[in-house]
């Protein structure tokens, strides 16, 4: 017997113990006496006890990534470090005892030098708002320093150890909300030692052309080893002063079992046993604890046996080591399969910080008391794992299925380990039989590759033998198991088992299995998509035995002499696990007339941001004796609040005040929004109106302190005689409307009547529903208001208009708006969410630190935050359409139910948005009636690209829908519908631009050409017909987007140095306004600087105080319309210069920069200028053009293989900054059309609140292949140096992904439709938003409980026995093409054939 035993945190057997923490952070020391709150994480630590501020506060889920940090634990004995990723805000601190920290920061910062994993991040423009980015950096930096741990090969200077396929998973579980993903990917590659430098993408290091080894020389060297991660004081500390001993503060660490039943003996006490901790993320914890122990330092819980019988894992032994541990049983038994696929499997649980804290007791517990949906216990129940337990001194060994049996464990009951058997070898092959074990795990969940709760998972063990003569295939025995369907826990189904033991395998008894199991894999009543789950089940075991249902048994024999029960491709069509991004092109073209603009420099700070130094409002310190806000909200429609109480029994700590309405001044206003289309309320008076809306403000010492006080707190509503309005139909009903203003309402265009009346074929009104999409930007709602002197108030918040939250603030306090002042330097994401919702949360903030003359900041939770946000506006469609027998559409009539919420925010702007899009094909005609709701639900706003995302996307289903009815190929439908420059100026009236401006017909045939457009169509068709169950779609999608510049002010000062500062109206969020208003700058003042002045540039925060009109960031034209006012205020100094440089060159002959600036300011010429830049009607509207396509693989699941993008930016401000937003813009599009599910229960409250329940894309949901090309249009002269926007536009080119998946789905429905013998095409049918798995699965016939994959299998079982009838030794193909599928329909008999 094999004896390993793991110490997690090693035992240090000294004579001494320390009532104190001890702990590094980035190599400095950290000593913690009593008390130390036991509830403490190391983020909160971090964030608020410490100078470093890398670690973000994302989701508090270990969902995001954000919080990220490297933890390095030093074994003595071994004299090893152990180096891992963990999210600090799951990590208890006193759990870090003896450990070192490593942040962004200590990797590398401004003061030290940057580490060379930031210096690639901002080369390859791999950050943008910058919040995820340094828990990005520390995730690869884990990858990179436990690649130099093994034993590979030394790599070539300057790369690491890791693989490609390594680095590109070194970041799959953090989240990033505006790249794409495809730079970050492209930095992870670029440290991997078989990396193709050729494949990297874009990026500042080198140019196109360069050979292998100049690009090498150029990138940023890496140096194994230059990351200390254990510094050696800490080391010495640890073998001297013994170990940790908080006993006394309610943290106690147990280093024997026996020391561990004694503090669990002592009665009265509420007990928390810890380990990782990681189980708060999804069953938030509100209850106070007497005791937590930590059982971590227990031997007997960290142990890892290995025996003759199996691998026995302790209870504490975290999911990573567990995997690790079973990839090194691989080649030592015949076991060696079901581990690999055990480990393979417990991969996709969470994500890997997750796992290096996660422990499999803790899983399997969290299984058994709470009914989590666990894949481990699913997968260790298919092969009769054991648990051995202990309870009162019994020591217990049960089967793991019996322990999930059982009542929920009760505190006093500790796992001890599971016992995973091996099983003995049963391969033979003899002369007459071949008899061989099977296994196999699967999952099917919204990510492929894990972080995401499965809808099922399942694991089936099977041993089964071949007769050689007969072909018959004979089930000896098999486990199959099924768990997180929407059931209590994982179950055996013995039912199911027992029917196939001793069977021969044929279709007839797997159709009565599959039958049978229907009726047993059953989600609970509420259960969302519970038929797909059940048929998810059925298709499993379908594709488990299918391919073994032969007639030789040399092909079972093929099947199984790989020792492994993969599909084959040609057997079951089945891809062979899901990949990560495998390359993409980006195309520019760059001028340097005017240097530097135009030039796709580095983004401005973008090192700042990955090393952590990067400062967001929740950055800054807190202020002497500040405090922090939680809000109480309603969860009812429409109530009024009758009181509000603390539950019975609360234990609150810290509470200053409650703040709500009746806190105002009587000289100020109950307003906590306004924009110049209406107001909204801070706080709810007697009357809620919507879930979600603002009650009052708790404000405690600290944020932790006030968020719990606010989860303790019971509302007490009453709901008599109160109707809300929750839909749009029930707004109709009632006529509760928001009013439009004539200059907001779009025109009609043409005679509907005459087209109609001209049309061949109509559409009678047809429907499409769009749902609502969440902001998801990395950092919250936030703010930090300070009281000054003289009733004067300065607020930081993380806002997209400072402006309207410093009027706010005014308005609400009641006070002159010269006494208040807001500052937003960045804000960590925005796209829309960060416009108005802000402003309620600085009022709040605001309002609560004039009552309570002391400093209030608010950094909402993530749960909060999603369910006060309100998202993009959902809304109803019905359309009639009128078109000719070619496809040529004549006429069309809409209406448009637009659900607004219940404030008018800017809803009103929606109607022009949504049509402005829509215009983009021509209709002949077009007329629209688009109501704006007023509705009981929480307020929409602006999300990127509002109503011109859901026009465009109406677009394209219109256009698919007619060419269904007509049985024509969409794509030549787009195609004789795109405007020609007439009816572009027709649509398009006033705006249109000059003919050679129209280029999206050009942009429409280059893309077919570059992309191989017309090729992959003929390669799609012909996968089609050879694969049965898989299917692939392909789209192609224009845009016309139609954006508005705004009135935007600047200012430049050239200080006495030759520094210049600059303001401007725009904020910083990511879209890299900064970095272009620094090139505008530098090309604007060169004309009398000589020389480059990028360096002397700096773009400072905005201060409503300082510069005022600063107006909204957004419409994707604020950089270009800042970039404008700085031209304009550098022209205004470049004329005050001129005659001192003329008088100074004609003295000197030549003049530098600096002695021109101080010799200015000696003569005292204003160095300073103010403009505000407003545009005029030439410039106010333009137009912007693009295009995408798209292949799809279906499955249920839907994976995008490539996308080639083609999007005019006119001559590009910064190329290397709009290819970022083009990526990001097109990657967050997926979300919406594929991902995100915004979900609501039936009062309006949103359920889907975090990061378990909300999927935006990951590194393994964006295309595969990521082709993007700017295109460079020529002059246009009423552009800001003939620029366009790109941060908005691309978006609406994603619907190209959810079009091409309809295009799958239509090819699956129809080879349904053969099968069935049903003459035609498909009838019309509508794949919704989003598009996910339970919905495309469904749409393609294959989800009626199951039942319809067991009628399938008897139509291709059927067909193979025809076949293998016919030829029995011939082997068949599951790739039957649709012809023979058609030809062997109708074979009624050998005779016929």
């Amino acid at each position: 017997m094999e004896l390993l035993l793991l110490q997690h945190s090693p035992t240090i057997h000294t004579t001494t113990s320390r009532s104190y923490l001890l702990f590094a952070v980035n190599g400095q020391r950290f000593q913690l006496s009593n008390p130390v709150d036991p509830t403490t994480t190391l983020l909160e630590f971090l964030r608020s006890q410490t100078s470093f501020k890398s670690v973000k506060l994302g989701c508090g889920e270990g969902g995001c990534g954000a919080c990220v940090v490297l933890l390095s634990k030093y074994d003595p004995l071994l004299d090893k470090v152990d180096d891992f990723t963990v999210s600090s805000c799951l990590t208890l601190l006193c759990s870090v005892d003896g450990c070192s920290i490593t942040t962004s920061e200590g990797l590398g910062n401004s003061k030290d030098g940057f580490n060379s994993i930031h210096k690639r991040i901002a080369g390859f423009s791999a950050t943008q708002c910058g919040f995820c980015t340094p828990g990005m950096c520390v995730s690869l930096c884990s990858a990179l320093v436990n690649a130099e741990k093994t034993d590979r090969p030394n790599p070539p200077q300057g790369f690491s150890k890791l693989t490609v396929s390594e680095a590109e998973k070194a970041i799959l579980g953090n989240l990033c909300r505006c790249t794409g993903y495809r730079p970050i990917a492209d930095t992870c590659k670029s440290f991997a030692s078989d990396v193709d430098m050729e494949d990297l993408g874009f990026n500042s290091f080198w140019k196109k052309g360069e050979t292998k080894e100049e690009m090498v020389s150029k990138l940023p060297l890496y140096k194994p080893g230059n990351v200390n991660t254990f510094p050696e004081f800490l080391k010495k500390e640890i073998k001297s002063t013994g170990n940790l001993d908080l006993g006394s503060n309610f943290w106690y660490t147990p280093f024997s079992f026996e020391e561990l039943q004694h503090l669990m003996d002592i009665s009265d006490t509420r007990i928390k046993l810890a380990a990782g901790n990681t189980g708060i993320s999804y069953y938030k914890e509100l209850e106070w604890y007497d005791k937590f122990i930590d059982l971590r330092r227990i031997p007997q819980l960290s142990i890892i046996k290995r025996g003759e019988d199996g691998i026995e894992i302790g209870a504490t032994v975290t999911i990573s080591k567990a995997i690790e541990a079973l990839r090194q049983e691989q080649g030592k038994n015949s076991s060696e399969l079901v581990f690999e696929k055990i480990a393979n499997h417990l991969e996709k649980v969470a994500s890997v910080f997750v796992r290096n804290m996660a422990t499999i007791g803790g899983n399997l517990v969290l299984a058994q008391k709470y009914s989590f949906p666990s894949d481990i216990a699913t997968v260790l129940i298919s092969i009769n794992a054991m648990v051995n337990l202990t309870s009162d001194s019994k020591h217990e060994k049960i089967s793991l299925e019996d322990f999930l049996e059982r009542p929920p464990l009760d505190s006093k009951t500790v796992v001890l380990s599971v016992e995973i058997p091996h099983k003995a070898p049963t391969k033979s092959i003899s002369r007459k039989t071949i008899t061989k074990q099977l296994f196999e795990t699967y999952r099917a969940a919204p990510r492929p590759l894990g972080n995401a709760l499965p809808y099922l998972n399942a694991a089936f063990f099977a041993n089964v033998s071949c007769e050689r003569a007969s072909g018959k295939t004979t089930i000896s025995s098999c486990q199959l198991a099924f768990g997180a369907y929407g059931t209590k826990h994982a179950i055996r189904t013995r039912e199911v088992e027992n029917f196939f033991t001793g069977k021969v395998l044929t279709l007839a008894v797997l159709n009565e299995a599959l039958k049978l199991l229907s009726t047993i894999v059953v989600p609970k009543n509420g259960t969302p998509h519970s038929s797909y789950r059940t048929s998810l089940a059925v298709g499993y075991l379908f594709e488990f035995f299918t391919p073994f249902i032969k007639t030789s048994a040399e092909k079972l024999n093929d099947g199984l002499k790989d020792n492994s029960r993969v599909l084959k491709s040609n057997q079951f069509d089945k891809i062979n696990g899901p990949t990560l991004l495998s390359s993409g092109t980006q195309v520019f073209e760059f001028s340097e007339e005017y240097h530097p603009v135009g030039e796709p420099i580095t983004k401005t700070g973008a090192t700042l941001q990955a090393s952590g130094e990067a400062v967001f409002v929740d950055d800054i310190p807190s202020p002497k004796n500040c405090l922090h806000g939680s809000f109480i909200y309603s969860t009812k429609p429409l109530a009024r609040v009758k009181a509000i109480n603390y539950k019975p029994n609360s234990q609150l700590d810290g509470v200053s005040a409650v703040i709500s309405y009746k806190d105002i001044p009587e000289s100020g206003q109950n307003i906590g929004s306004l924009t110049l289309l209406g107001a909204e309320p801070l706080f709810a008076d007697e009357l809620a109106r919507c879930p979600g809306d603002r009650i009052a403000l708790v404000v405690a010492d600290t944020q932790k302190h006030a968020d719990i006080a606010a989860n303790h707190i019971v509302v007490d509503y009453d709901t008599e005689n109160l109707e809300p309005i929750i839909s749009v139909e029930d707004a109709v009903e009632k006529k509760s409307f928001f009013e439009v203003p004539d200059f907001y309402n779009p025109k009609q265009v043409g005679d509907v009547a005459k087209g109609m009346a001209e049309a061949d074929h109509k559409i009678i009104s047809a429907e499409i529903k769009l749902k609502s999409q969440y902001f998801f930007y990395m950092e919250t709602q936030t703010a930090l208001a300070v009281p000054d002197e003289d009733n004067c108030m300065v607020v930081y918040s993380s806002i997209q208009g400072p402006e309207f939250a410093h009027c706010t603030i005014a308005k609400c306090l009641g006070i002159p708006q010269h006494n208040v002042r807001v500052i937003t330097r960045r804000a960590g994401g925005g796209f829309g969410g960060k416009a108005t919702k802000p402003m309620p949360i600085a009022a709040a903030c605001a309002l609560a630190a004039q009552k309570l003359r002391r400093p209030v900041r608010v950094y909402l939770s993530r749960k909060t935050d999603m369910i006060m946000a309100g998202g993009r506006h959902p809304m109803k469609i019905t359309y009639t359409i009128g078109y000719k027998s070619d496809g040529k559409i004549t006429a069309l009539q809409i209406e448009i139910l637009i659900n607004a919420g219940i404030y008018p925010d800017v809803s009103a702007l929606m109607p022009k948005a949504i049509v402005g899009s829509l215009k983009k094909y021509n209709w002949g005609a077009l007329s629209f009636d688009i109501k704006v709701c007023k509705t009981n639900q929480p307020s929409r706003t602006s999300m990127r690209a509002p109503g011109d995302l859901q026009g465009s996307f109406i677009a394209e289903s219109i256009i698919e829908n007619v060419a269904s009815s007509l049985s024509m190929d969409v794509d030549s439908v787009k195609k004789i519908n795109l405007h020609s420059y007439d009816s572009l100026s027709l649509f398009y009236e006033g705006i249109s631009g000059d003919p050679q401006e129209y280029t999206l017909p050009s942009i429409w045939d280059k893309l077919g050409t570059s992309s191989g457009y017309n090729q992959r169509v003929s390669v799609v068709k012909d996968f089609n017909r050879s694969n049965i169950w898989i299917k692939r779609g392909i789209s192609r999608v224009p845009i016309i987007h139609q954006v508005m510049l705004r009135a935007t002010p600047g200012k430049v000062s050239i200080l006495t140095d030759g520094s210049v500062a600059v303001e401007v109206g725009g904020i910083e969020i990511g879209q890299g306004l900064w970095t272009k208003v620094k090139q505008m700058t530098a090309f604007s003042l060169s004309s009398i600087g000589g020389q480059d002045l990028l360096e002397k540039v700096r773009v400072v925060q905005a201060d409503t105080i300082s510069l005022i009109q600063g107006n909204f960031t957004a419409g994707s034209t604020t950089s270009e319309a800042s970039c404008e006012a700085v031209r304009m205020c550098c022209n205004i100094l470049v004329e005050r210069l001129t005659p001192l440089k003329d008088k100074l060159q004609n003295q000197l002959g030549s003049v530098d920069w600096e002695t021109l600036i101080s010799t200015a300011s000696m003569q005292s010429v204003n160095l300073q200028a103010c403009t505000l830049y407003v545009p005029g009607t030439s410039s106010l509207e333009y137009l912007n053009y693009g295009a995408a396509v798209e292949v799809n693989i279906l499955t249920g699941e839907t994976t995008i293989l490539q996308t080639d993008i083609i999007y005019d930016c006119g001559k590009s401000l910064n190329p290397a900054v709009d290819m970022g937003q083009i990526e990001g813009a097109y990657v967050q599009g997926i979300g919406f059309f594929m991902l995100e599910e915004y979900l609501e229960n039936s009062d309006g409250l949103v359920v889907s609140d975090g990061t378990w329940t909300y999927k935006i894309p990951t590194m393994d949901t964006i295309p595969k292949q990521f082709n993007v090309e700017i295109l460079n249009s020529g002059d246009h002269q009423n552009r800001v140096l003939s620029s366009k926007a790109s941060g908005e536009p691309p978006l609406l080119l994603a619907a190209s992904v959810h079009c091409a998946t309809r295009d799958a789905v239509r090819e699956a429905r129809q080879q349904l439709r053969t099968w069935s013998g049903q003459d035609g095409t498909d009838e019309a049918f509508q794949l919704d938003v989003p598009a996910i798995l339970p919905v495309v699965k469904e749409l393609c016939g294959l989800d009626s409980g199951g039942s319809d994959c067991v009628n399938m299998s008897n139509r291709v079982g059927r067909l193979i026995s025809y076949w293998t009838l016919l030829y029995p030794t011939m082997s068949v193909s599951r790739n039957l093409s649709n012809t023979y599928v058609k030809n062997l329909e109708h074979v009624q008999n050998r005779d016929e054939w």
